[in-house]
């Protein structure tokens, strides 16, 4: 018995030190970028049972970095369910962004928010705090673009498009027939090619019989891909890796990286290929673009000052056509995710393709504008069907037909990239909501008005919403962005009150406060009808006593105020400026007074229910009194009359 236990000890170990062999073998060739066959044996491993927090992290890694989202999801879940001491900040990413092209948008959340909560200051879980509604933010941009399968696909990756003259150019690793076929280790997959094709083949069945070599100077046993053209079409641009003059270099770690080219068309031929001078054998620079003007060229890479696994940037391109300094597009646009395929329309939009801005799942495609500035950037997600749950990519369009091109994985395979035709229907535009809240008061008392009817009408007068005040008083409309409003509050009792609204064309809050007055208010004894009534005052000529035309507007206010409430009796008070002898003042307020009151009578008012006198200058409102230099308007504010309600019963 002890022999056999023996032997299984001995068979365990031994098995387990070769999974163990296996594993480091996995190990390095994953950091060599042998994703597929890292993935392989990690995999095999897994299967036999083998479970621990850095073999279900790196498998799932493996598969991330091929776009293999469902079964990074997989494995990623077991990491962070199995061995959470093992988690870092990342993995939470990954795993939500493995999630979303699964279309677990829930459960990407949560992770996300986790992701958020250990590594807050990271711009991939700011930009995701900031805009929590992300999907339905990217709802509002469906539709913007009709995307349609090109007949130019191989069965292989195609991708990486660009318009030269009246053709496609294009980066395959499709099978030519060749008697020898090189392996790139990422992905498994043939090193690419570049292939051309007529525009008008495209959409032709069978058109992948018209897809040729785009030129024999360029390509190579190695990777070219992602080419721009320059303006004169005799200058491009293009991603090749790391092999110039026959050599195939590597840096520290064995890594062959990628890096820019720009070659010339001289004599019918592409030729003359040049490396750009801020390429690096320690770094990537990739997939260039160009500015409408061609003096910028854009373009990815890991270079030092990345923010994060990718970054775009820029170089001048000098008029002896020698290059400035690499410039970061900051983190406006760069995140600690991957930002990459960066293409510059007519209009200077920058579109690209980002896996940190919060999306759909794998890569998404963005837009902004290149001539915002600061706080003016805005990141749009061009939404579906642009967009996918997959990987989508390398966008391109031209501004005036508004056709062009994107690639993405999103085929039955979901790992070979192909290449879609696009056309646009509309701009993609920021989603802007606008929240227009208030309530309704009594102008005097400030008490909230209940049952008052707020309505919202457009530039036309055409109803949009009315609503009824609850106890609170508030309203809360949702107006469209950029537009003109009438806002109108009533209520019975009151006096309608409208206000003029005009809407941003960004996403806020606006408040406004409707204060009704009543239509006749009921005074208390003491109240100054005047107040009430919002009365202007009631003025007389210098040193005159008769009712100016003007102060009969005011005074009619009170004779139907009278009329409205018979019961009411007023105290008439009227009063002058300092100006004159106090004598005179007082004998010229009473006449005022007499003056008053005898209009009112004249129209109706029982004189019992007026009584009043004139009070001169011995009741100034202001500090003008005798041997005070005062202005005229100072002195008109002391000439004023005063309705005070003795009783009102």
């Amino acid at each position: 018995m002890k022999k056999i236990t023996l032997f299984i000890f001995l068979l365990t170990a031994f098995f387990g030190y070769a999974q163990e062999k296996k594993i480091e073998r996995a190990t390095k060739r994953f950091n060599q970028y042998d994703y597929v066959n890292s993935q392989e044996i990690y995999q095999k491993v897994v299967d036999k049972g083998y479970e621990s927090g850095d073999l279900f992290k790196r498998l799932a890694d493996s598969y991330y970095l091929n776009a293999k989202y469902d079964e990074a999801a997989t494995y990623y879940g077991k990491l962070i369910e199995q061995f959470p001491e093992d988690v870092e900040p990342e993995v939470y990413f990954r795993y939500a962004t493995s999630l979303r092209a699964t279309k677990d948008y829930a459960l990407s959340d949560k992770m996300m928010a986790r992701f958020y909560d250990l590594g807050e200051d990271d711009t991939r879980a700011v930009l995701f705090r900031k805009a929590p509604d992300y999907l339905r933010e990217i709802e509002k941009q469906k539709g913007a673009y009709d995307v349609s399968i090109t007949q130019i696909n191989s069965g292989y990756s195609d991708f990486g498009s660009a318009l030269y003259k009246d053709k496609l150019i294009f980066a395959s690793n499709r099978d030519t027939g060749g008697y020898t076929k090189r392996v790139h280790k990422w992905n498994g997959q043939p090193f690419l090619n570049l292939y051309q094709v007529d525009t008008s083949k495209v959409g032709q069945e069978g058109g992948t019989k018209f897809a040729k070599p785009f030129s024999a100077n360029l390509n190579t046993q190695y990777h070219e891909s992602s080419p721009v053209f320059a303006k004169g079409d005799s200058v491009m641009y293009f991603t090749r890796n790391n092999y110039s003059n026959g050599i195939f270099s590597k840096d520290s770690t064995g890594t062959n990286q990628l890096k820019l080219y720009r070659a010339s068309y001289k004599n019918g031929a592409w030729g003359g290929v040049k490396e750009l001078p801020f390429n690096s054998d320690n770094y990537t620079v990739a997939h260039p673009a160009l500015s409408p003007d061609g003096k910028k060229l854009y373009f990815s890479s890991d270079m030092p000052g990345t923010l994060g696994q990718a970054d775009l940037w820029y170089v001048v391109i000098n008029d002896d056509s020698t290059y400035g300094e690499p410039v970061n597009l900051g983190n406006s646009i760069n995140t600690e995710g991957r930002e990459s395929f960066p293409y510059v329309s007519a209009a200077n939009d920058l579109f690209f393709a980002s896996n940190g801005h919060p999306g759909l799942g794998g890569l998404d495609i963005f837009l902004t504008n290149l001539d915002a500035t600061g706080e003016d950037v805005t990141i749009l997600n061009i939404g579906e069907p642009a967009n996918t749950s997959k990987d989508d990519f390398a966008f391109i369009i031209d501004s005036e037909t508004k056709t062009g091109f994107l690639s993405s994985n999103r085929g039955k395979s979901g790992i070979d990239d192909d290449i879609y035709m696009i056309r646009q229907l509309r701009r993609p535009e920021p989603l802007c909501e606008i929240l227009l809240t208030g309530n309704v008061t009594d102008k005097n008392t400030e008490e909230l008005l209940k049952d008052a009817t707020v309505a919202l009408y457009d530039d036309k007068n055409n109803l949009i919403e009315s609503i009824v005040t609850g106890r609170k008083a508030t309203f809360e409309f949702e107006p469209e962005c950029d537009a003109k409003y009438l806002l109108r509050g009533s209520k019975d009792g009151y006096t309608t009150v409208e206000k003029r609204v005009s809407t941003p064309n960004l996403s806020g809050e606006i408040q406004e406060f409707l204060q009704l007055e009543r239509a006749v208010q009921i005074a208390k004894p003491g109240d100054d009808i005047a107040k009430i009534l919002n009365l202007n005052p009631i003025y007389f000529d210098f040193d005159k006593y008769y009712i100016r035309p003007d102060a009969e507007i005011e005074l009619a206010k009170v004779l139907v105020y009278m009329e409205t409430y018979p019961s009411v009796r007023i105290d008439v008070r009227s009063h002058t400026d300092s100006r004159g002898n106090d004598e005179y003042n007082r004998t010229l307020s009473q006449n005022r007074n007499v003056s008053t009151r005898d209009w009112l009578i004249a129209k109706g008012i029982n004189p019992s229910r007026l009584s009043g006198r004139g009070y001169g200058e011995s009741q100034l409102v202001n500090e003008c009194s005798n041997g005070v230099q005062c202005s005229e308007e100072q002195h008109q504010l002391n000439r004023r009359s005063e309705f005070i309600v003795l009783s009102n019963n």
